[in-house]
C-alpha cells in the first residue's frame, strides 16, 4: 500500500507557476503508476495528470495539456506536478494517488492524502 503527503501549493497570480510534490511511503511505490487529481469548491474531484511506474507515458487532462508537466523520481519516492501559465480555474485542492494501469484517469487506492491548496488570483 502507498501513503502520500502532498505539498507545494499556495497563492499565485494568473500566469504564474507552482511545483507540487507528492511524497509517498511504501517500498512498492515504484510499481505504481501515479496521478494528480484536483477538487474545486462545490465540484467533483477530477483527474489532472498521470505517469507510468517507470516515468513514461505521461497523460494529461485536456484542460491542463501544454501547461502542466508530471514527473517522478522513484529513488526519492516522489511525484511532481509542474504547473505553468496558471489560470483562476486551476484553483482547487490537489491530491495525488496511484492510478489504475488500465485507465490512468481512475484512482487505484481508496485512501487519499490531505491534499495541497492551490489558489490562482486573477
Amino acid at each position: 500500500q502507498v501513503q502520500v503527503v502532498e505539498s507545494g501549493g499556495g497563492l499565485v497570480q494568473a500566469g504564474g507557476s507552482l511545483r507540487l510534490s507528492c511524497a509517498a511511503s511504501g517500498r512498492t511505490f515504484s510499481s505504481y503508476s501515479m496521478g494528480w487529481f484536483r477538487q474545486a469548491p462545490g465540484k467533483e474531484r477530477e483527474f489532472v495528470a498521470a505517469i507510468g511506474w517507470a516515468g513514461g507515458n505521461p497523460y494529461y487532462a485536456d484542460s491542463v495539456k501544454g501547461r502542466f508537466t508530471i514527473s517522478r523520481d522513484n529513488a526519492k519516492n516522489t511525484v511532481y506536478l509542474q504547473m505553468n501559465s496558471l489560470k483562476p480555474e486551476d484553483t482547487a485542492v490537489y491530491y495525488c494517488n496511484a492510478v489504475q494501469n488500465g485507465d490512468f484517469e481512475l484512482p487505484a487506492l481508496s485512501s487519499w492524502g490531505q491534499g495541497t491548496q492551490v489558489t490562482v488570483s486573477s
